[in-house]
């Protein structure tokens, strides 16, 4: 549906202008369109004689606002309805703005250290700190403000994360207002929503993606879920008639496990982690030796069967919903490239692009570019060599806006190329040495030597009578050597490589940074003993030998992969701590932990005398949560799950048996995220062996870089360095009717990082002609004026005078570069 309302939107909010001139626009969009319509309806007869440039400007813009929309996955139907929306949206989506959003929010993120509960030296009065929490209010609600004015009161209230928002900021700011007024705080639990703003500001992006497909994950993980618990419900009803009657009243002092109904079930629980085996059984299994049947049918069904079938749901449905991600992700930049092709063509032409329109679209969308890189993404976009882009060639505007270009001698040529001799034939004697495949092997033979010797050195301290001798570290000769071949090895490839081409290995990154840490720790460690602790870090060169394997290499290449990604997982998992840290301190911050529990079987663990042996386990009092920091690590050992039971049950006696909700709550939501981070973790192995096997390769690395060449006359150079003269595109065409004139050609590369979505479009080639296939029949559908392009044969007929026309221009071109330029 959101899809169909974007063509629509498409249809029914496109104008058309004219200026009688043969530069006209084929349509006005929405900003340009509006200042045309007051134009119109002041009466004024007196229109500017730069109108059309006007016009074409606020084409130009609005068109950059389209792609910046695409590529941000922003929906298509906020996009500014007039030109008293352009500020807004200038504004709203400014670097500096950005700043201070993300600013804002973790301001009001950091007032849970200074509000009561309150880390000791960090603690404000309740007068600042809500005052602080007003101010990081008032700048969210400037940016909601904003929002609602460059996309319509409208459009505001159908978006379902900004109402959320609203609704939170109005609450917050009611509170604090509270807060203020009766300086004194009170409980507040809404303080654990301030992780929505973070998540939706600009920085976040990553983040919110991932909570979208935890949300999105949701349906089919709850019915497993539910599925789970209602099983382990049966098995409480059956383990609280088999075990409770045990032995009459003994029992009851005795097998406390499944007392009640609510024991049973909690118990159970709490087996699923594996928290209490074996000791939930050992009371019934000391009477009933057949008893152990039922504990070992409950973990093979709930634990070996259930949560192993809920793991592939998870990975099934992340799986699914990142192919889904990916044909959205791609046919609403089509839908944002066809919104801004429309508004680049003009009524003489409506089916290609000039130069001089794209000239004008970069300017906005890509303002830091150069005349020269602008005019080499055109060239490459331009297929055809037609010196116009049609919509096919538009589409990979967002490919070749991300290349960055430099100038080459030659396709096979070497960095040093240009150095002056004979430095330029010693730097091509080390980029061979440095490319010899006897080169790599001695380095893998001299870290196999290294790993053997620091395992017979480690060995050696390790059994050294002497506990001083493990610490006794000094500089030893082969320390030295090692350290010295690696560090020649860096020298060697970074100079035959070249710097830029030698650190966009992240082999070649992870090599450089160990063994610097390891050249600092070897000469720290002549002047002081605690360099060694740097020294240590050599081992991990060892990593390398695991590159020699096809299959190691695709699990090291996976992780390297994947820590790009990963900081978003670790926000969202920082973000859930913070969450469950308020709601812990609102709650359970008032309780006192020590010597709680008595008569019940973890009384062991709180009592802080030192009777009964029991000093070695009292210090579980400290995991509480008296303020954010000792909250998060009590929630950090709740997610390892050794013990984790009894904090639960230490608040459940101090407090009520109902709290231990909360704790169960927080398994369940922690065990779904970490379900998804292993769906994430094979979904990246997976694609990975996939790619290499579709795609016929040995190793993906080596189409993690895009690399793509063009080549420039000595005119079209000089055309982009002269300033002050409209680019033209006759140069392309010329060449390609003259393709044997060719001398005086500069090579240019660009080049750029594959991203995981392009690697899927490449791997889901067929899949994406039947995406594109669909986009054109839903645009067709949607629109009667769809514009078709014209296939070659149309063309044929005017082809003679295009070229005729176009080394008119080109004769032009050149006599205007060597009058002015």
């Amino acid at each position: 549906m959101e899809n169909d309302r974007e063509l629509l939107y498409s249809t029914q909010h496109s104008r058309t202008f004219s200026t009688g001139s043969d530069d006209e626009a084929n349509e006005s969009g929405n900003i340009a369109g509006d200042l045309s319509y007051r134009i119109r309806q002041s009466g004024s007869t007196n229109v500017p004689c730069d109108s059309q440039r006007i016009h074409w400007d606020l084409n130009y813009q609005e068109a950059a606002i389209f792609l910046q929309e695409g590529g941000n996955n922003d929906k298509l139907y906020y996009h500014p309805q007039n030109q008293d929306a352009l500020p807004a949206y200038l504004i709203a989506h400014n670097t500096l703005f950005y700043l201070l959003d993300l600013g804002a929010s973790l301001l009001l993120m950091s007032l849970a250290m200074c509000e009561s509960p309150a880390v000791s030296k960090l603690q404000l009065p309740v007068a600042a700190h809500a005052s602080l929490e007003i101010f990081g209010i008032a700048i969210l609600v400037l940016k909601l403000f904003l929002n609602m004015r460059w996309i319509g009161v409208r459009s505001f209230v159908r978006h379902k994360r900004t109402m959320i928002k609203a609704a939170v900021l109005i609450v917050m700011l009611v509170e604090a207002i509270v807060v203020i007024i009766r300086q004194t705080n009170h409980f507040r639990v809404t303080r654990s929503l301030r992780p929505i703003f973070l998540i939706d500001s600009y920085y976040c992006r990553g983040v919110r993606r991932f909570v979208r497909q935890i949300l999105q994950s949701l349906p089919p993980i709850l019915d497993m879920i539910a599925l789970l618990l209602f099983f382990m419900l049966i098995f409480s009803i059956l383990g609280f008639y088999l075990f409770s009657q045990q032995q009459g009243d003994l029992v009851f002092a005795d097998n406390y496990f499944f007392r009640t109904i609510e024991d049973s079930f909690v118990s159970l629980f709490i087996l699923l982690t594996t928290a209490n085996f074996p000791d939930v059984m050992m009371p019934s299994y000391a009477r009933n030796k057949s008893s152990a049947v039922f504990f070992i049918v409950y973990l093979a069904i709930e634990l070996y069967f259930f949560m192993n079938l809920l793991l592939a749901v998870v990975y099934d449905t992340f799986n699914n919903i990142e192919k889904e991600k990916l044909k959205k992700l791609f046919m609403h930049k089509r839908k944002a490239c066809q919104h801004a092709f429309n508004l680049l063509v003009t009524k003489q032409n409506s089916s290609t692009i000039h130069l001089k329109h794209f000239v004008g679209l970069m300017k906005y969308y890509k303002p830091k570019k150069s005349r020269r890189d602008v005019y080499l993404a055109f060239k490459f976009l331009n297929h055809s060599k037609t010196s116009n882009l049609s919509l096919d060639e538009f589409y990979s505007v967002y490919e070749v806006a991300l290349l960055t270009w430099t100038a080459k001698q030659g396709a096979g040529s070497v960095w040093s190329t240009h150095f002056y001799y004979p430095l330029n034939k010693i730097f091509v004697g080390i980029f061979k040495f440095a490319n010899w495949k006897w080169f790599d092997r001695f380095i893998y033979l001299v870290i196999a030597a290294n790993f053997v010797w620091i395992m017979v050195d480690t060995i050696q301290i390790s059994t050294n009578p002497s506990i001083e001798a493990k610490n006794d570290f000094h500089t030893t000769w082969y320390s030295i050597v090692f350290v010295a071949i690696y560090f020649v090895e860096v020298i060697i490839k970074i100079l035959g490589l070249g710097p830029k081409k030698y650190f966009t290995s992240g082999w070649n990154i992870f090599d450089f940074l160990v063994t610097i840490a390891s050249l600092v720790g070897v000469l720290g460690t002549l002047f002081e003993e605690n360099f060694y602790y740097i020294v240590v870090l050599r081992p991990f060169r060892l990593l390398r030998l695991f590159k020699m394997k096809k299959r190691y290499r695709d699990v090291l290449g996976t992780a390297i992969v994947l820590i790009n990604r990963l900081g978003s997982l670790s926000v969202v998992m920082l973000l859930l701590y913070y969450f469950f840290s308020i709601i812990g301190m609102e709650v359970f911050s008032h309780y006192d932990l020590r010597d709680c529990c008595k008569n019940s079987n973890v009384e062991s663990y709180y009592t802080t005398g030192n009777s009964n042996g029991s000093a070695q386990l009292a210090y579980y009092y400290l995991n509480n949560f008296d303020n954010i920091f000792m909250s998060a690590v009590t929630l950090f050992e709740l997610t390892v799950v050794n013990n984790w039971f009894i904090i639960m049950e230490g608040y459940s006696h101090v407090a009520t048996g109902w709290s231990r909700i909360y704790f169960m709550l927080f398994y369940l939501v922690t065990m779904v995220v970490m379900n998804i981070v292993v769906a994430f973790i094979l979904e990246a192995f997976i694609f990975r062996i996939q790619y290499r096997r579709t795609m016929q390769i040995t190793d993906i690395d080596d189409h993690g870089l895009m690399k793509v060449d063009i080549n420039l006359s000595s005119e079209e150079q000089r055309m982009c360095l002269c300033q002050v003269l409209e680019m033209s595109g006759c140069w392309i065409r010329q060449q390609r009717d003259n393709q044997s004139q060719n001398d005086n050609m500069t090579l240019f590369r660009g080049e750029r990082l594959r991203s995981k979505e392009d690697f899927s479009l490449r791997m889901y080639n067929d899949e994406v002609k039947e995406w594109e296939d669909e986009l054109d029949r839903r645009r067709s559908l949607w629109s009667p004026d769809y514009v078709i392009i014209q296939d070659i044969e149309e063309n044929e007929d005017t082809t003679a005078s295009a070229n005729t026309a176009s080394t008119s221009q080109c004769q032009q071109s050149m006599q205007q570069i060597n009058r002015i330029c």
